[in-house]
């Protein structure tokens, strides 16, 4: 009990992947996750959500789960860990937002404009026939900018086959992971040919990612080299990036321009509907015309998963999304049946 008028349940929870989620630094069967619900005096009830980045070697699930059972028995504990701090950040964002009647993109910026929010398909790693089938089946669907997960290994060797498979109308960026090291600027001069959109964190580490970006016309991305403000600025003093890619879990929160110092864009930390949904909303207060125009998004990733918790179904449509429409606040309702599925006790 957070308080004598606001009430909080802690409820973690995993989905399932329709297929193994492989990327260049291992492989996730489900996706486990933490909601945060919390529910006023006056019955609105808000959500937050947290994911744990254990790809990354971040805040295990329970951990996560603790503090926020700790910071809902004594809230000036407020969490230490990102995600953790993300779902308290939101939730409490989302109960405001619901409070006055407005959706959570006006909340957070009353100057916003709604708009639709492009989005990239992302690509599992796998064998080079299996990738670009993959890229056929979300081009069908509509998508035109899609995100290889690679390794040094091959990372050219996919990025030709599906520039082969797509066209040169098709935009390819790749995510690395900081998996390239030394490889990273021959790899990179093999891709200058195929014509690559961006790369995320081909290397770790803002000294490593600048002296990459001046041996290369490839637009370098952070990922995991930039987690706040403070190391954005950084970055850009250094010349380190043309953008940064956020996952708000990643950040602990929905500043997602993170100062302003570099063009931001919203990456998926594989959330569930309540995490895209708030990553859909936040991206209403970026500018559309940064890094680039037209800038796509990688917020589709609800079709890797089998099902969803909201009433509502997926919120992506196609490549785009909008802000749920239903109600205030984020616009989701939980499926209490499915949700009871996937708990985890």
């Amino acid at each position: 009990m957070l308080s004598d008028r606001l009430s909080v349940e802690v409820i973690p929870f995993a989905l399932d992947f329709l297929r193994p989620y492989v990327t260049a630094t291992g492989s996730l069967a489900r996706r486990e996750s933490v909601l945060l619900r919390l529910r006023d005096e006056n019955g609105i009830t808000a959500l937050g959500e947290g994911v744990p980045m254990s790809l990354r070697g971040g805040d295990s699930l329970a951990s996560v789960v603790n503090e926020l059972r700790t910071w809902a028995e004594t809230p000036e504990n407020f969490p230490a860990a990102p995600p953790a701090r993300c779902a308290v950040n939101m939730a409490l964002a989302d109960l405001e937002a619901r409070r006055e009647g407005i959706p959570l993109w006006k909340f957070l910026d009353p100057a916003a404009s709604l708009r639709k929010i492009r989005c990239n398909a992302t690509i599992t790693a796998g064998p080079v026939a299996d990738v670009v089938a993959q890229c056929e089946a979300w081009a069908a669907d509509g998508f035109d900018v899609f995100k290889l997960k690679a390794g040094p290994e091959d990372a050219v060797t996919l990025a030709v086959a599906v520039r082969a498979a797509l066209g040169q109308s098709a935009k390819i960026r790749i995510d690395a992971n900081g998996s390239w090291g030394d490889r990273a600027p021959s790899i990179l001069s093999d891709l200058e040919a195929v014509g690559i959109e961006l790369v995320e964190e081909p290397v770790t580490g803002l000294a490593d990612l600048a002296t990459l970006s001046r041996e290369t016309s490839i637009p370098l991305v952070a990922d995991e080299s930039v987690n706040s403000s403070e190391q954005a600025a950084d970055a850009f003093f250094e010349g380190s990036c043309s953008a940064v890619t956020v996952k708000l879990s990643k950040i602990g929160g929905l500043d997602a321009g993170l100062g302003g110092h570099l063009p931001t864009y919203l990456s998926s930390a594989l959330d569930g509907p309540v995490g895209i949904a708030a990553a859909v909303h936040v991206a209403q207060t970026l500018d559309p015309g940064l890094p680039w125009p037209d800038m796509a998004h990688g917020l589709a990733t609800e079709r890797l998963m089998e099902g969803s918790l909201s009433t509502a179904g997926t919120v992506v449509a196609g490549s785009e999304l909008r802000p749920p429409a239903l109600g205030s606040g984020l616009g989701i309702e939980l499926d209490e049946e499915f949700l009871a599925r996937c708990r985890i006790d």
